[in-house]
């Protein structure tokens, strides 16, 4: 058994902020200045906590923007206000970003390090670059050129398959239907609905608010996200595969987003400390992480989420909740076959297949969710597990109470 003893995060000790289908209301604001001036808010409008306290910064983002390059620095003078001068990792780990952050945070302070590590995860897949690439050995030296988002989605040069073909193939090979895969859609957004009722009650329990530019001389607190799109049946049963002979349509996949979030690590002492009620304990346990067969993302998420399971010495079946990041249908739909679990009862509250995926912060978003979640159930060990470009994926196991 190989999990973590002294690393907890505090309740209270998180926010994300809503997630924005991209092009939409944080389209013209850096994710790399947004990130930090967000978290600098939270920390002393929301939490009237001391950013100070900061000994160790993660900032975690994929889509490259402008400053990209000294983004971990400038997140902590930003938080800070340089009032301390807090070092920093710039992390990029695709969609598995926010789970490879906590586990590197809590590496830290299981070691004592660190006594309180923070860790930003800030994204905008809006307005992705156009980059070009030196290529003097090319026709009259004409470079390389690469849409961001875009060329990236549809392949890597080992591996040229787009990430719809890489769920086609496990679709395939796991025997799953289209009607399989609607029906989860349809699942998954009614559990979402749920994290709306009541005003958004659920939400409201970890959400923040973005201060996002509208113009030069206006800007506009964005409070819900945006983007998402109303489920029926009959809607999904309508949608036609985006392969010829596939399973997945439009309906069963996610969309690109911007968003941010932020997660506090620290030691059991220093948790209390900062918690919003400190007889709730929210233990970090354990850490997976797996790649599979080249074109198999989907697949990924399972041999990451036992992985963690055998660190921490748990079956499945010790968990009271579980998350996953589920680009596609299929992700969760393999996830309940090889695991022997109901993929109709987990992804309380949403999951990206509904709400978006800005890549950095997806995966926090999905933490937090779940360490509220248990909250709500009285207690137990929780399971995020979710795939990542690059046929990865990374999983974390907390445990509330």
């Amino acid at each position: 058994m190989k999990s973590f003893t002294k690393v907890f995060i505090p309740y209270g000790g998180y926010y994300s902020t809503p997630f924005c289908r991209w092009q939409g209301s944080m389209q013209h604001d850096n994710a790399v200045f947004l990130g930090p001036n967000t978290a600098r808010r939270w920390f002393l409008e929301k939490r009237k906590i001391d950013p100070t306290v900061i000994d160790y910064l993660y900032f975690g983002t994929t889509v490259a923007q402008h400053h990209w390059f000294f983004s971990h620095q400038m997140a902590g003078a930003i938080i800070t206000d340089d009032k301390k001068f807090v070092p920093g990792l710039f992390i990029h780990q695709a969609c598995s970003t926010s789970t490879t952050i906590v586990n590197l945070a809590a590496q830290n302070i299981e070691l004592g390090t660190y006594e309180v590590c923070f860790g930003l995860m800030s994204d905008r897949c809006s307005n992705g670059p156009h980059t070009t690439w030196a290529n003097p050995l090319g026709p009259g030296g004409e470079p390389y050129r690469e849409d961001w988002n875009m060329d990236n989605f549809g392949g890597n040069p080992r591996v040229p398959v787009a990430m719809v073909e890489t769920a086609e193939n496990v679709a395939r090979e796991a025997g799953i239907t289209k009607e399989e895969c609607d029906a989860v859609v349809l699942r998954r957004f009614e559990q979402y609905q749920d994290a709306l009722a009541n005003d958004r009650a659920f939400q409201k329990r970890y959400m923040f608010p973005a201060l996002c530019t509208v113009s030069r001389k206006k800007t506009k607190l964005v409070e819900e996200d945006e983007g998402w799109t109303p489920t029926t049946a009959e809607g999904l049963a309508s949608l036609k595969p985006v392969r010829p002979g596939g399973v997945h349509s439009f309906g069963s996949q996610t969309f690109p987003a911007d968003g941010n979030c932020g997660i506090i690590v620290t030691t059991r002492d220093k948790a209390k400390e900062l918690s919003t009620d400190p007889k709730i304990e929210v233990q970090v346990i354990s850490y997976g992480a797996a790649r599979v067969e080249p074109a198999h993302m989907p697949a990924a998420p399972v041999p990451a989420a036992q992985m963690a399971l055998d660190m921490a010495g748990l079956k499945i079946t010790d968990m009271k909740a579980i998350k996953t990041h589920n680009p596609f249908s299929t992700n969760d739909i393999n996830l309940a076959k090889k695991m022997g679990i109901d993929v109709m009862k987990f992804n309380n509250y949403g999951s990206s297949l509904i709400y978006g995926h800005p890549q950095g912060p997806t995966a926090g978003r999905g933490i937090i969710e779940m360490i509220e979640e248990l909250v709500l159930l009285g207690g137990g060990y929780g399971l995020f597990t979710g795939c990542a470009a690059g046929d990865t994926a990374a999983a974390l196991i907390v445990k509330v109470g």
